[in-house]
């Protein structure tokens, strides 16, 4: 997938892929590379606000898809909405490098000791 954490806390996490080697057959980057992403971020910020000997775990999430990307990086940005002591819930915005939105999507984790 190629990517890359930019920045990371237990509030926000921002990371990049590329669009080459994540398309589909019509050369358009595939939603769910941009899910895969999405859930990467999210769920970094989930175990960064889960702390020490504590896991999360993805249980919920949804994408809209906005845009195509076909070439360059797209950028995701994941900020958390809610930190609790069993849930974690990011909205992660993806954009392409001219900064158009690509695809919105939020993910639920659940949180558990290890």
């Amino acid at each position: 997938m190629g990517i890359e954490i930019l920045e990371a806390s237990p509030e926000r996490v921002v990371g990049r892929m590329p669009v080459e080697g994540n398309t589909q057959p019509y050369g358009l980057l595939h939603g769910g590379a941009s899910v895969v992403l999405a859930e990467t971020l999210g769920s970094t910020g989930a175990a960064l606000h889960a702390g020490e000997g504590r896991i999360a775990v993805g249980i919920e999430i949804n994408a809209t898809h906005h845009r195509s990307a076909t070439s360059g990086h797209v950028t995701g940005v994941a900020t958390r909405t809610h930190g609790g002591r069993t849930l974690a819930t990011y909205e992660i915005e993806i954009t392409d490098d001219e900064g158009r939105r690509i695809c919105t999507s939020r993910l639920t984790c659940m949180l558990r000791d290890a």
